[in-house]
């Protein structure tokens, strides 16, 4: 591949470090030839990158469709930005030569393979995301015309390679459900390239028209997910749930955050065991970024968190945590904010008035037990200490229960 322009000084900070390092690994993994014959465009530049799309003579719509299918915008001004630069390279912005780029060579890539999987032209566009212990290449894959056709996810390390595994299964499972509400990917491909765990899957229809999202719909939604594969209800204390959390949570006791989770969970046992509480399936990642509501359904991705058998209501904890996470810098407050929300979140779910801040607490735990298996402060993960934000809320929230 050709060299990456160096970051001026001023420009030089841990996170354009940390992507323009992930960029040259990401692009050795997918071109392992190195620059050749196909150019991409660094969005919006090569210092902090996030999306390489086509710059071909012939890709502008291609291009044009990646931006605008690449994320769901987080604000009004995400949203004109985003169409903005897609208008751009429509028109011919990739022709500009103050864009950054990069050249890598298809012979014995992933893009190669990709082609010879459709049977036909495809151009891909490549994700970059932040750092985190769970970042893997996403690819979209679009016709010529710019038409999004799917999209194309590779396990590179133990932790992605089992989360690709995870979505696998999780889609497959979910294929044969007639649900009405939500909408999931189909399995177009799944197996190994070389020796990365590869997943391909469906397009959902993003580019349709959107529908305002009530939260009577949304928690709709969220309860048939809850109930696609059955319903039961127990004590925590006795729940198989309980026992999955706990082997979890002792697994991350080597870490000093892990030993205040057990430490926590211990205390919510003693105090919440008796406790009776609904259990179903849950999405893993339900938030904003991951859905688009239309008209008639909501369509719903990214499902390698997808479990069964964990406390119902936990999607509507998640998804109010990240809005508020998204909203501000003071994560800590959005814990709070979240727990003090856990009664109205749950009404929805029947989950009964005296468990629904257990539930919350609950999914704190659950979350909690995530990072730190993924251990994604090592990671460089924005959230990734959970000290300065969620356990000291939660270890609160905990001595302050009867």
């Amino acid at each position: 591949m050709s060299p990456l322009p160096t970051a001026p000084p001023r420009l030089s900070t841990q996170d354009a470090r940390l992507r323009t390092a992930y960029l040259r690994d990401l692009l050795g993994t997918l071109y392992p030839a190195g620059a050749g014959d196909t150019e991409y465009l660094v969005l919006p530049t090569a210092r902090r990158p996030r999306l390489l799309v086509p710059a071909g003579p012939r890709t502008g719509r291609a291009a044009a469709a990646a931006v605008r299918h690449a994320t769901e915008p987080r604000s009004g001004r995400a949203r004109a930005v985003r169409q903005l630069a897609a208008v751009a390279l429509r028109t011919g912005a990739a022709r500009l030569p103050l864009l950054d780029r990069v050249r890598v060579q298809t012979a014995g890539s992933l893009e190669s393979y990709l082609r010879e999987l459709f049977g036909s032209p495809i151009a891909l566009a490549i994700h970059v995301g932040p750092a985190r212990a769970n970042r893997k290449p996403v690819l979209q894959l679009l016709d010529p015309t710019g038409a999004l056709v799917g999209f194309a996810k590779l396990g590179t390390t133990s932790l992605t390679s089992r989360l690709v595994r995870a979505e696998t299964a999780a889609l497959t499972a979910l294929s044969p459900l007639r649900l009405r509400q939500v909408t999931v990917p189909r399995v177009w491909h799944a197996g190994q390239w070389g020796e990365h765990r590869l997943l391909v899957q469906s397009a959902l229809p993003v580019w349709r028209p959107r529908a305002a999202l009530a939260p009577e719909r949304l928690a709709l939604a969220m309860r048939e997910v809850a109930e696609c594969r059955g319903t039961g209800t127990g004590p925590l204390a006795t729940s198989s749930y309980w026992q999955r959390l706990q082997e979890r949570v002792t697994a991350v006791t080597d870490q000093p955050e892990g030993r205040t989770l057990a430490a926590a969970t211990a205390t919510l046992l003693s105090r919440s065991g008796r406790v009776e509480l609904p259990y179903g399936a849950w999405h893993g990642d339900w938030s904003p970024w991951n859905m688009a509501t239309l008209p008639g359904t909501v369509l719903l991705w990214d499902w390698e968190r997808f479990t069964m058998d964990v406390p119902v209501g936990f999607d509507a904890v998640h998804y109010h945590l990240q809005r508020q996470l998204a909203a501000g810098p003071d994560a800590a407050a959005a814990v709070r904010a979240t727990l003090d929300a856990a009664g109205r979140l749950l009404a929805p779910f029947a989950v009964p008035p005296a468990a629904r801040e257990i539930t919350a607490l609950l999914y704190l735990v659950d979350l909690a037990a995530r990072y730190l298996t993924d251990r994604q402060a090592a990671a460089g993960a924005r959230l990734g200490v959970l000290g300065t934000w969620l356990l000291p809320v939660l270890v609160a929230r905990l001595q302050e229960l009867s």
